[in-house]
C-alpha cells in the first residue's frame, strides 16, 4: 500500500513554466495593469509628450519645425497677450470659484433638509451640469447678444428702467464678468451634488448632542459641518479649479478670446495660436505653461487625501 502510494506521488504531473508564470503575483498584478497602461500612454503620455516636445521646436502647420530650446518659452515671457491670458486664467479661476462654491454649498445645506418634492429639486438642480457646454454657451450668447437679449428687453422694454440695451460683450470687463456668471452658474450643481453627498454621511448624533448642549446654527456648522466636510470639499474644489482653468468650449463659444484679446483664457488662447494662427509650437508653450498651475492642484487634492487618512485614524504616507 505504501509502496502504491509513494509511486502516485512520484508520477504526480508538475506544473509547466507558463503555469509557474501565472501563479506568480506580481506577474499577474502587471497584465491586469497592462491594458490600463497602454491606454494611458496611447491617450495621455504619448499627447502630452508631443505637446512637451512641440514647445520647444519653431513647427507649424504642415511644417515639421526644428528644434529651438526655450525660444518660444522667451518670447511668451514679452508677450503682453499671453501675460493677459495668465491674468485673466487666474481672475476667472478665483472668482468663479468662490461663487461656485458659496452658492453651490448652500444649496448643499438647503437639499440636506426634509424639503416637500426634494428629489425633484435635485434633478432641476443637476440640468446645468447635464447640458452639453456648447449649448449652455449658446443660450449664454443669446442672454448676452446686445440686440436681442432677454435681459436687455426685460430691462428697457417691459420694466423701462434703462433707456440703452445692455452691452455685455462689447467691452473688456462686462465681458469677463458675463464669462464667469456664465461658469458660476454650470459649476454650481457639480459643486451642490458633490458637497449634498458629504453632508449625509455626517451622523444626525452629532447634531443631536450640539443641539443638547446649546449649540447656535452657526457653531454647528463651525465645529460640525465644515470640519467634517473640509476633506470632499478640498477634493471638489481641486476638481473645480482644475476645470475651470482649464475651461475652453464656453468661454471660445461665448465670446472667442475677445473683445481685442481681453477674455482669452490660456486655453482657448494656446489653441488660437496653434490651430487657426497655425503656429504649433507657439500654441504648445503655451499650453505647456498651463502645467505648473495644474500641479499646484494636484498637491492641493493630494494634501486633502492625506488630511481624510488622518481624520480616519491611518498613518500619513
Amino acid at each position: 500500500m505504501s509502496s502504491a502510494a509513494f509511486d502516485w506521488r512520484a508520477a504526480r504531473h508538475q506544473p509547466g513554466w507558463l503555469a509557474r508564470l501565472f501563479d506568480w503575483k506580481p506577474f499577474l498584478i502587471f497584465i491586469c495593469l497592462l491594458p490600463a497602461v497602454g491606454l494611458l500612454m496611447v491617450f495621455l503620455t504619448y499627447p502630452l509628450g508631443l505637446g512637451i516636445w512641440l514647445s520647444f521646436t519653431d513647427s507649424t502647420i504642415a511644417r515639421p519645425g526644428a528644434f529651438v530650446g526655450l525660444e518660444n518659452f522667451e518670447y511668451l515671457m514679452e508677450d503682453p497677450v499671453f501675460w493677459q491670458a495668465v491674468f485673466y486664467s487666474v481672475f476667472y479661476t478665483g472668482v468663479a470659484t468662490i461663487g461656485k462654491f458659496a452658492l453651490g454649498l448652500w444649496l448643499a445645506l438647503l437639499l440636506n433638509n426634509h424639503l416637500p418634492f426634494k428629489t425633484i429639486l435635485r434633478a432641476i438642480i443637476l440640468l446645468p451640469w447635464i447640458v452639453p457646454t456648447v449649448l449652455s454657451a449658446i443660450a449664454f450668447w443669446w442672454i448676452y447678444d446686445p440686440q436681442f437679449s432677454i435681459l436687455s428687453y426685460v430691462a428697457v422694454d417691459v420694466l423701462g428702467i434703462r433707456e440703452r440695451n445692455f452691452d455685455f460683450l462689447g467691452s473688456e470687463w462686462p465681458a469677463r464678468w458675463s464669462l464667469i456668471a456664465a461658469n458660476i452658474w454650470r459649476g454650481i450643481p457639480f459643486v451642490a451634488i458633490s458637497l449634498l453627498a458629504g453632508l449625509q454621511t455626517i451622523s444626525p448624533s452629532l447634531y443631536e448632542a450640539a443641539l443638547l448642549d446649546g449649540a447656535t446654527p452657526w457653531q454647528r456648522f463651525r465645529f460640525i459641518t465644515f470640519p467634517l466636510l473640509l476633506p470632499i470639499l478640498a477634493i471638489v474644489m481641486t476638481f473645480s479649479i482644475i476645470f475651470t482653468f482649464t475651461d475652453f468650449q464656453l468661454v471660445y463659444a461665448i465670446t472667442r478670446g475677445g473683445p481685442v484679446n481681453s477674455t482669452h483664457l490660456m486655453a482657448t488662447l494656446a489653441f488660437q495660436r496653434g490651430i487657426p494662427g497655425g503656429q504649433l509650437g507657439e500654441g504648445a508653450a503655451i499650453a505647456v505653461s498651463m502645467i505648473p498651475f495644474l500641479v499646484f492642484a494636484t498637491l492641493f487634492s493630494y494634501f486633502a487625501l492625506a488630511r481624510r487618512k488622518w481624520q480616519q485614524g491611518e498613518g500619513n504616507d
